[in-house]
């Protein structure tokens, strides 16, 4: 297995785990793996009124400084912009409150599955 695939391995696998551990919290799995031109969005869910725009991060040798980077504001403004664009292919969701969650996955130092709900939000 090439590192590229292992990769791949890895976040298809901590994807799964972070998709579990929603469902086992109460939310609905609406969509996986959205991709516009503009980027991607790992997980998206709902739970009660509240569409969520899931990052997942599998970062087994990760630190806070690692998760910072990986999650910089270009990052965020992509995945804001991704989601913008499923909204408004999904215009049933259009009176739903949303929200932007980060789920680590193997970083040392936080639970297996770790939830960061509303890590980030535009700036307006």
């Amino acid at each position: 297995m090439n590192i590229s695939d292992n990769r791949k391995y890895t976040g298809s696998s901590g994807e799964n785990r972070a998709s579990d551990f929603l469902e086992q919290h109460g939310y609905s799995i609406l969509q996986r793996n959205f991709r516009t031109k503009t980027g991607e969005i790992d997980i998206i869910a709902q739970k009660d009124e509240t569409i969520v725009f899931v990052e997942v991060k599998t970062l087994p040798k990760g630190t806070v400084e690692l998760l910072s980077a990986v999650l910089n504001i270009q990052k965020q403004k992509r995945i804001i912009k991704t989601a913008k664009c499923f909204l408004s292919i999904h215009r049933q969701y259009s009176n739903k409150l949303i929200r932007f969650d980060v789920i680590v996955v193997d970083m040392p130092g936080l639970p297996e599955v770790y939830h960061l709900e509303n890590a980030f939000a535009e700036i307006l």
